[in-house]
């Protein structure tokens, strides 16, 4: 079974030459002329000295009048497959260079790990002392929002007494800013604990680079 499938792909070649060879003798071609030889999309070989319609978007070879393959246009699978591989090896050697970066300045901006640890802390103070401020800030809006709506429940629609006022705007506009503004601190507690969860990865990932670069258990 093997030794036919040889004797197929010999046949074929065989085929493929005298195919050439019927041709460049048809046409009176010389060793100057170019022709194309491609398989394709069916599998079926084609050959002709002016691109064939059914090489269009197929790995196509260019030949001269020797038989001798000059140059090979890219089909649309084979040309993909190249861009793609040259994208990533692209973005290999940029992370690869942005590593060596990193490495670098961990090397040059340290001197031991506690220089890292100290900068980490001081870091993680700040956004920890900025944390408790905006806490206290809340909690000052929640007191002031708690006031407000005393003072609103006073007014129409939320006081029941029929002779009850209607709600004065600027009490309305100051319990709509408060609670907006309550809000837009909310959000900022939730960025800073994100940041310092950022912070700690970060500077954890630092110290083991540094380790590792310094061989330190």
């Amino acid at each position: 079974m093997r030794g036919f499938r040889i004797l197929t792909i010999v046949i074929a070649i065989v085929a493929s030459g005298a195919a050439f060879a019927a041709q460049k003798q048809k046409r009176g071609g010389s060793s100057d002329e170019a022709y194309f030889r491609c398989k394709d999309s069916k599998g079926q070989q084609l050959f002709s000295d002016s691109m064939p319609m059914g090489c269009q978007g197929q790995d196509t070879e260019v030949l001269n009048g020797r038989g001798m393959v000059l140059r090979v246009i890219e089909g649309d699978q084979t040309r993909a497959a190249r861009l793609a591989r040259e994208a990533g090896e692209s973005t290999e050697r940029k992370l690869k260079q942005e590593r060596q970066l990193r490495d670098r300045m961990l090397l040059e901006t340290y001197l031991s790990v506690e220089d890292i640890e100290r900068l980490r802390d001081q870091r993680l103070d700040m956004l920890v002392a900025q944390h408790r401020a905006t806490e206290q800030t809340i909690s000052n809006m929640r007191e002031r929002q708690g006031r407000l709506e005393n003072q609103i429940a006073r007014f129409k629609p939320y006081s029941t007494k029929p002779n009850a006022p209607p709600l004065p705007d600027h009490l309305a506009e100051e319990m709509v800013n408060t609670v907006n503004s309550m809000k837009v601190y909310e959000e900022s507690l939730e960025k800073n604990l994100a940041e310092q969860a950022v912070v700690k990865a970060t500077f954890t990932a630092d110290i083991n680079r540094f380790k590792e670069l310094k061989g330190l258990q």
